[in-house]
């Protein structure tokens, strides 16, 4: 098999056309990324920006420093900052010590997972500029984080995605599906914080058909289920990203045997 190194998400390895994922290796590349995310969260869904983010038209916190930036980069626009047309925020056990915790633990308990032996990723923060919402540049992005993931060994990969929306009482039927179905096993289980914390059981559990539940579940939360993924426990409000979130956990024992078998059939070509 060809070695996989942190080379194969900086050298232009990972393209499919003209599309090509990697991390950002200049603060203009990752400013191009926090202005991708301005764009999307702020712009397309409403949320609510800081005084601060609004003047910069940027999305970005004390964590933008201290992560990695995964990118989409379409070349067809430039092959920096300005052909920055997808990403996602990647955070490690050293990245969130030097902030201090995790960016989900302002939501969720998920002292579980801190204590987790093997290696954890916290992924957060993905957009795609809506020219670009094909499948292509999302299996883009997660060969990315499956390389990435391979990269450091990681074992297991947790963070919050969103569902559309403040009022939860309107996501009963996607919140309820996802608990009865989805929950995590209690030694992996993120639990919403208690001054935080909205009950996903909203329905009866035999009040749901989950073949048309699932339909009410974003694509984003479908794509980390096929995975294998998992829900934690409790929902939270996000008035200012004008969502209603859920805690994710996904083992990465899937996503990244499926890309070491890709990689050893195609060598260092990903796509």
């Amino acid at each position: 098999m060809a070695d996989i190194t942190i080379d194969s998400l900086t050298s232009g390895e990972l393209r499919f056309g003209n599309l090509e994922v990697r991390l950002a290796e200049t603060s203009s590349e990752v400013q191009a990324a926090q202005a991708l995310r301005y764009r999307v969260f702020y712009e397309e869904m409403n949320a609510r920006p800081t005084a601060e983010i609004a003047a910069q038209k940027r999305d970005f916190d004390r964590y933008d420093t201290l992560c990695d930036h995964l990118l989409v980069v379409d070349h067809n626009l430039g092959p920096g900052a300005a052909g920055v047309v997808g990403t996602y925020r990647l955070i490690r056990r050293p990245a969130a010590a030097r902030a201090g915790s995790f960016y989900s633990s302002d939501e969720y308990d998920i002292s579980r997972i801190e204590e987790y032996p093997g290696e954890v990723l916290e992924l957060g923060r993905s957009c795609v500029d809506p020219a670009y919402r094909s499948r292509g540049s999302m299996q883009l992005l997660w060969r990315g984080i499956a390389a990435y993931a391979v990269v450091y060994n990681v074992e297991l990969m947790f963070g919050c995605a969103s569902l559309p929306g403040t009022k939860p009482d309107a996501l009963a039927v996607p919140l309820s599906y996802l608990y009865y179905h989805h929950l995590a096993p209690p030694a992996l289980r993120p639990v919403a914080l208690p001054h935080r914390y909205v009950d996903m059981r909203m329905l009866d559990e035999h009040a749901i058909n989950p073949r048309t539940a699932i339909q009410e579940v974003p694509p984003l939360i479908k794509g980390y289920l096929r995975l294998g993924g998992f829900v934690g426990e409790g929902a939270v409000v996000d008035h200012q990203f004008n969502t209603t979130d859920v805690s994710i956990v996904v083992k990465t024992d899937m996503i990244t045997d499926k890309y070491l078998r890709h990689y050893e059939r195609r060598g260092s070509a990903l796509l």
